[in-house]
Parts: C-alpha cells; structure tokens; sequence
C-alpha cells in the first residue's frame, strides 16, 4: 500500500466516525478483519460483527467529531494521534484522545486495527 492510500483510508476512517455511520466505518475494514478497541477488549473479527461492535459504541453519543491530528504511514500501517470531543446521549459533553494504529490490505482496507484509548475515562465523562 502506498502511504497516500494510508492517508486516504485514515481520513474516510475518521470521517466516518463524525457522521456516526457504522455501516461507512464498517466498509473500512476487510471482510475477515480484526479490531482490538480498545487494546485489551476482546478483539472482535470479521465486517460484520466489527459493524455491530461501532454500532453500540456509537449509539452512545448524540454527536462525536474526530480529527487525526497527525498521521505517520510507514508501508502497509498508519498511526493517527486523535483528538475529539463528542456529545452523549444524556448530554454530558466527552473529551476523545488516543492513538489508532491500522494495518492495511493491499485495497487499501483495515486488516487489523489497535485502538489505544481509555475507556474508563470517556464512561466516567459521561455519567459525571
């Protein structure tokens, strides 16, 4: 993969993330694909099952805006350093920070991604 397609893929990724679509998130990802979101969960594998595991997390906010702040491309992976703050249904307000890392495909899709941020602390802005 070259490092523009990285890009590409990285950008549409978090695109996705601010419309709230799963099903765009999903299509991200390779048919047999594996995410570890956060790192430690339980991976989830395969498109299906990754769309329904975006679903719930995304069913959590009222709105979320997502930027990669920077984004480093080194053959076949992207790093993005992200940022965000997002909306719960309840109308708390949540602040998002973490590092994704992606593994693509030769088509440019996630074969495997590694989401490194707290989820402890996003629950607790939103029952705060």
């Amino acid at each position: 993969m070259i490092p523009d397609g990285a890009r590409e893929m990285v950008g549409k990724y978090f695109a996705a993330w601010c419309a709230r679509d799963a099903a765009a998130l999903a299509g991200c990802f390779d048919e047999e694909a594996t995410t570890h979101q956060p790192y430690g969960a339980t991976p989830v594998h395969g498109r299906a099952a990754i769309r329904e595991a975006l679903a719930r997390l995304l069913s959590a906010f009222a709105s979320v805006e997502v930027t990669a702040d920077h984004v480093f491309v080194a053959k076949d992976r992207a790093a993005a350093k992200f940022s965000g703050r997002g909306t719960g249904k309840n109308g708390r307000q949540v602040r998002l920070e973490g590092i994704t890392v992606f593994e693509c495909t030769d088509g440019g899709l996630i074969r495997t991604l590694w989401g490194y941020w707290d989820p402890e602390t996003i629950l607790a802005q939103l029952r705060s």
